[in-house]
């Protein structure tokens, strides 16, 4: 007959020291995520994680109290296809962007319809038969409000990259992508743009305009298009090495994706900027009006 009452299984044993449990009793562990920073960085001082993994464990931290509005991509900013305009118009905004997904909308920019992947055009070379309305994948839309860490697991769970955020009132505030949390905790995420140092700074694209980095020397980009930059300032007062200082100069900003410029004849558009800075440049000829 079995015993009614086994004994119980041993206690784990505390192998910690006497003075390591004064220790812990003069410095209870942390109270706050400021103070769970602040360990993380002695831990890091004691050579106990690397640097790599204590920015990637204070991001999940500071995530925590972040939440789709704090990181999102605002409204104006957007690169949204128009579902009445023409396929040849709507593959020129797909090239020209390089996004892989984009919002559709129809009548005003606010009536977002649905989500169309650019992999899906290639259906319709294959298929001219086929509506672009065929193509859309369902919109999901998120409130400002709405924590990072709630966002990341509806993303998971639900397969969904790209959401849109709506305000208070359910207006479109902006968007925001897998990309834009996980770069929360891992840092800015490396994609098409990004090559090595040594790999070039000028590259031809298919609809013969040109991709340039914002660090290519203004030197190098008047040799490459046959101009003078500097003589084509209204001031020539400041002195700029590079295309992308020049350019945010001129703007009298920090230019923004998707906004242009245009300086000697050319037209600069901004594909893709990192630390406040223009990483990527699409430089075409200034295409002459019909009164030109």
């Amino acid at each position: 007959m079995s015993d009614p009452y086994p004994a119980r299984p041993a206690e784990r044993e505390d192998k910690r020291s006497f003075l390591q449990k004064l220790a812990e009793f003069i410095h209870p562990g942390p109270d706050s995520a400021a103070d769970l920073i602040e360990t993380l960085a002695e831990a890091e001082d004691n050579r106990i994680i690397n640097t790599e993994s204590r920015l990637m464990l204070e991001g999940v931290i500071r995530m925590a109290d972040m939440t789709a509005g704090d990181v999102m991509v605002p409204a104006p900013r957007m690169d949204l296809l128009n579902i009445e305009d023409p396929l040849d118009q709507l593959l020129h905004q797909v090239i020209d962007t390089a996004h892989s997904r984009f919002p559709v909308f129809e009548g005003e920019r606010e009536n977002v319809i649905g989500i169309l992947l650019a992999k899906d055009l290639l259906k319709l070379q294959r298929a001219p038969e086929l509506n672009i309305r065929a193509l859309l994948r369902p919109a999901v839309f998120v409130p400002e409000s709405k924590g990072l860490n709630d966002l990341l697991r509806q993303f998971r769970d639900n397969r969904n990259h790209l959401a849109i955020v709506i305000d208070e009132y359910g207006r479109t505030a902006g968007l925001i992508t897998i990309e834009d949390v996980l770069e929360q905790i891992v840092g800015e995420i490396e994609d098409e743009f990004d090559i090595d140092d040594d790999a070039g700074d000028i590259f031809g694209l298919p609809d013969r305009s040109f991709r340039v980095s914002g660090d290519t020397a203004l030197a190098r980009v008047n040799e490459a298009f046959g101009v003078d930059l500097r003589q084509a300032l209204d001031n020539d007062d400041h002195d700029f090495d590079t295309l992308g200082g020049l350019i945010a100069h001129e703007m009298g900003h920090v230019p923004h994706r998707g906004e242009a410029h245009e300086l000697a004849g050319l037209r600069f558009v901004v594909l893709h900027t990192r630390a406040g800075v223009v990483r990527w440049f699409k430089v075409s000829p200034v295409t002459p009006g019909p009164s030109e």
